[in-house]
């Protein structure tokens, strides 16, 4: 009977740590989904821009400038990942970083300059998504 009682008493423990290591493990920071979800935001508002053809100077800086920024704050969010996302995330800054020192102010230039950060975009998502 105290054996019984022990195994039983052994098996509750287990499983309960089990539920708090997953529950624990199921619990990662946001950052990465939020980092991508801003980018995906200033990226569509360009796009956006260019389709309705209101491209506006100062508000294709500010997206392409808030773009840039969240592509820096990639390898921080995403740490611990292997080299090749890296590189890709290095392509993807190299990218924005042209399209932000080209500065389009009509939409056609604006078109042509995101053409490289969505291949980026593109490529990443295709092989590490």
């Amino acid at each position: 009977m105290r054996s019984a009682l022990l195994i039983v008493l052994g098996l509750v423990i287990g499983i309960l740590g089990s539920v708090f290591t997953f529950s624990a493990l199921h619990q990662r920071t946001p950052l990465p989904k939020a980092v991508m979800t801003v980018m995906a935001y200033h990226s569509s508002e360009l796009h956006h821009a260019v389709k309705a053809g209101q491209c506006d100077a100062a508000a294709i800086a500010t997206n392409l400038a808030r773009l840039q920024s969240a592509a820096l704050d990639i390898p921080g969010a995403f740490k611990g990942v292997e080299q090749p996302f890296l590189r890709a995330s290095d392509k993807l800054q190299d990218a924005v970083g042209s399209a932000v020192t080209a500065a389009p102010t009509s939409c056609a230039a604006l078109a042509t300059t995101l053409q490289p950060v969505d291949d980026a975009c593109d490529s990443c998502h295709k092989r590490f998504r």
